[in-house]
């Protein structure tokens, strides 16, 4: 596989940890900021992981509705039911089956899961140090 690049839109939380695991482990990254992020983030991509906490609301699940009226390839994970470890597994087998170059990452701001920056950092560390 060659070097992986990670995209989020770069909110607060899921997608900001996404951005900063990736710098920490020497990836190109990077992402739409600006309004219309979502829907651009998801075709510039080859696949998509949604990492959100019981159920997919506001934004999260906008990204997943693009993702399947794009027909792209995603992942969600529930951070309520799956373990970091068992999450990063499901990235890993995810990006390998998918042949994903370009990975991208979302989930809820910061104010709407405030866990969802150290449980998604956990995940995207132990899959990047796998690799």
């Amino acid at each position: 596989m060659k070097a992986l690049k990670i995209i989020s839109g770069g909110q607060t939380g899921v997608d900001r940890a996404a951005l900063d695991v990736a710098l920490r482990h020497r990836l190109e990254c990077g992402g739409w900021c600006p309004a219309g992020r979502t829907l651009q983030n998801v075709k510039d991509s080859d696949g998509t992981v949604v990492i959100y906490p019981v159920e997919l609301r506001g934004g999260t699940e906008q990204t997943v509705r693009f993702c399947v009226e794009l027909e792209r390839p995603h992942q969600l994970i529930d951070a309520s039911r799956v373990s970091t470890e068992d999450a990063a597994k499901l990235i890993a087998d995810f990006v390998r089956k998918n042949k994903i170059d370009i990975l991208n990452v979302a989930g809820p701001r910061q104010s709407e899961w405030p866990e969802g920056y150290d449980y998604a950092s956990w995940v995207l560390d132990i899959f990047l140090t796998a690799l």
